[in-house]
């Protein structure tokens, strides 16, 4: 029995893995998008931070409108239309970079998110109900290796292919330039993306067909879990009176933020440092530093969980170090430096914030467990909340751009020297409620059952 079980989840799990290696792929080319957009769009550090707010809205927009489709057509055609969606948005990028228009960019971005919101809503109550629920931590972290695997490779590609001349695009270089130059050299820069999203797109048009006629299982909740033939939106009615799941939904959508911004602030608050390398490039490919992090965390949850550490526990375990650190980051002097092994000098900082990979790898698979236990048939609704909750990773970043432009603003007004304490360090300050959720969650928020006996 057991040897059937494991076979029945074996190839389930290897086309999981694969999905969300493309998810790690899509999602993480954002952080070197960032500086990217903000050189050749002509953007403030505020304005380029709509890059993830574009994309992870899509999430919060589309998860219920995700949930519904998925409810008619079922989760493995879902998950074939969102590698469609997915590749739809990578084509819009041929468009946008012609004509080097920004909103073009972010709609693009919005239809790649809206791919991955389908992606998500159908694949994560996968993971939950093809095994044991006790060992769903730890199918969570083998995909979340796929994806942040992705995410190490995603900014090395990308720069190695297409960014590999940003040191032709430094602020003095572009301010010495005349206008006519000047739109030229920058209309030329948005073309290098033309190439690789058509590629990308064409693979997961391949893919999508490729998943189509895969033996990948159908699965039922609602069968599963005997809930009446109600409305979609009477379930979520339903669904709201479980504190497991609306706790877990605010945490993971904090814990999101955190995510994001480690990921994908890192590289312009590399830039602001002059973490530039030998070839000028090297702050692009900071996001790698931070998905590395979160890779060893990821291997360490497959080992120890649940045979020798609890989900609960890991969950603890990430919310007191992502504090930890948020603290240090913030308080520490930007003019500490290491040097590690092949790589350029930096600032200590910028491994701190990296670190934040680490203190972030177990929150994913540990939250999603916790929150969709005893939902039975609600779980497919509930799993479409909590992918609503990633919207944290679409506002948490341009608070952060936001309040790094008004201290730096600020600092530059008072004749503050660069080497004191920037905006974009100070702004991480914002991440500590989302740790402090992140500890509450794990010490008493999951333990709730009943909003009134909880709240006396």
């Amino acid at each position: 029995m057991t040897q059937t079980k494991r076979s029945n989840t074996f190839i389930p799990m290897v086309i999981l893995t694969t999905l969300f290696f493309i998810f790690g792929f899509v999602t993480w080319l954002n952080g070197p998008l960032i500086p990217f957009f903000k050189i050749a769009c002509e953007l403030t550090e505020s304005q380029s931070y709509f890059v993830t707010f574009a994309f992870y809205i899509a999430y919060f927009v589309m998860a219920i409108p995700s949930s519904w489709v998925i409810e008619k057509i079922g989760y493995k055609n879902g998950l074939s239309l969102g590698l469609v969606v997915i590749a739809l948005g990578a084509f819009m990028f041929y468009p946008a970079a012609s004509v080097r228009t920004y909103s073009w960019f972010l709609g693009a971005l919005f239809v790649m998110g809206t791919g991955l919101a389908l992606l998500q809503t159908a694949s994560n109550p996968y993971v939950v109900v093809i095994g044991p629920r006790e060992s769903a931590a730890a199918r969570i972290s083998v995909l979340g290796i796929a994806n942040k695997l992705a995410g190490f490779i995603a900014p090395l590609a990308l720069t190695a292919l297409v960014l590999s001349n940003m040191s032709d695009y430094t602020a003095d270089k572009i301010e010495a330039m005349d206008a006519v130059t000047k739109t030229e050299a920058l209309n030329a820069l948005a073309l290098q993306l033309q190439t690789p999203y058509v590629y990308m797109g064409l693979i997961v048009l391949v893919l999508a067909v490729l998943l189509k006629f895969s033996p990948l299982p159908e699965i039922n909740l609602d069968e599963d879990g005997h809930v009446e033939n109600s409305s979609f939106f009477k379930q979520i009615k339903e669904v709201l009176k479980y504190p497991q799941l609306v706790l877990g939904v605010i945490t993971l959508m904090l814990y999101v933020a955190a995510e994001v911004l480690a990921g994908d602030s890192i590289g312009g608050f590399g830039k602001q440092l002059g973490v530039y390398g030998d070839n000028g490039d090297f702050y692009l490919k900071l996001t790698s530093f931070t998905m590395t992090a979160m890779v060893i965390g990821y291997v360490l949850g497959i080992i120890l969980i649940p045979k020798h550490v609890s989900q609960v526990a890991a969950l603890k375990f990430s919310g007191i170090t992502g504090t930890l650190l948020v603290i240090i980051i913030v308080i520490i002097s930007p003019e500490i430096m290491v040097q590690l092994p092949g790589l350029p000098e930096m600032p200590f900082v910028i491994i701190l914030v990296a670190l934040l990979g680490l203190a972030n790898a177990l929150c994913w698979p540990a939250i999603w467990p916790m929150a969709l236990e005893d939902l039975g048939g609600y779980t497919k609704v509930g799993g479409a909340l909590l992918v609503m909750a990633i919207i944290g990773g679409a506002i948490f970043p341009l608070i952060y751009g936001a309040l790094a432009d008004s201290i730096n603003l600020s600092n530059e007004a008072k004749g503050i020297v660069e080497s004191s304490k920037s905006g974009n360090q100070i702004a991480y300050l914002i991440l500590l409620p989302a740790y402090f959720m992140i500890i509450f969650y794990a010490f008493k928020g999951h333990k709730y059952r009943s909003w009134t006996k909880n709240l006396e």
